[in-house]
């Protein structure tokens, strides 16, 4: 409940950022028209997420065996709607969920998390996944996306504004304008990109917390997240796609640098504590 209302805190904030920028930066017309351009940039994102995911990550669809069964078992336990499943040809062990809503939801793992995890952990994780179907996070991640891309493009368009326009200003509020206008085009991606990760953070231990309810054990995630979280810190998946990593239930990337600074997962040390508190 907690995190379910950061969340909606979180994309009220975007929507003020939105609206504060957008004045700034392009005025009413402007904002409406970035507005109007990142969602149609973002909703056939959305609305063919799941096959533009598993094709770049070159997935293919499971019936049977290990995985298969366990996502099984807990859509029966928990009556929920049986999501396709499938498996990436990756050595690195991680897995992720993706599609607009449960009906035309899919859960994949890659082929390496199926040697290093128990079939208890296993359950753990696919029951995680099953929450953000079930909490329906790839629509909440599509908007957030929506509102900062609105922004960015907001951003751009000023800077190009600018450009051909000029920059002089003859009167001394010119030239405060002008400056408000420069500091805005910086700041206001930075801002609106910090809100969409920590929208993504909140979904994370959103879905940690429902994943341990689903599987009716918080250990099973708990143990499985330390054993993914060691394996990608020592071996990081090869080719990701940067636009895709906020999806994986842990952190593909190599998290070093900057890349921490501007992670999508939250500490992995948290979600694993708030896991054992809640056992």
């Amino acid at each position: 409940m907690l995190n379910n209302a950061k969340t909606v805190g979180l994309m009220a904030l975007m929507t003020i950022l939105l609206m504060v920028f957008g004045g700034i930066l392009g005025g009413q017309t402007g904002a409406i028209f970035a507005l109007v351009m990142a969602a149609v940039m973002n909703i056939g994102s959305y609305w063919f997420s799941d096959k533009i995911v598993l094709r770049m990550y070159k997935g293919h669809e499971v019936t049977s065996g290990v995985l298969y069964d366990v996502v099984q078992e807990l859509c029966q336990r928990n009556q929920l709607v049986m999501p396709k499943v499938f498996m990436i040809p990756e050595s690195t062990p991680n897995a992720f969920a993706t599609g607009r809503n449960p009906q035309h939801a899919v859960v994949a793992a890659t082929e390496g998390i199926m040697g290093i995890l128990s079939r208890d952990e296993l359950m753990g994780v696919m029951a995680h996944e099953m929450a953000h179907v079930k909490h329906r996070d790839i629509l909440i991640g599509s908007i957030a996306a929506t509102i900062a891309g609105a922004i960015s493009y907001m951003a751009t368009m000023a800077q190009w504004a600018m450009i051909f326009g000029g920059l002089s200003g003859d009167d001394e509020e010119g030239g405060s304008n002008i400056f408000v206008m420069i500091v805005t085009m910086i700041c206001a991606p930075i801002a609106a990109m910090l809100v969409q990760m920590a929208v993504s953070r909140s979904r994370e231990y959103a879905a940690d917390r429902g994943g341990a309810a689903l599987c009716g054990n918080p250990h099973y995630l708990a143990s499985a997240l330390r054993k993914l979280e060691s394996s990608n810190r020592q071996r990081p998946m090869a080719n990701v796609n940067d636009a895709t990593a906020h999806m994986f239930i842990v952190n593909p990337l190599s998290g070093k640098g900057l890349q921490s600074l501007f992670s999508t997962h939250p500490p992995m040390d948290e979600r694993v504590r708030r896991l054992e508190e809640m056992a």
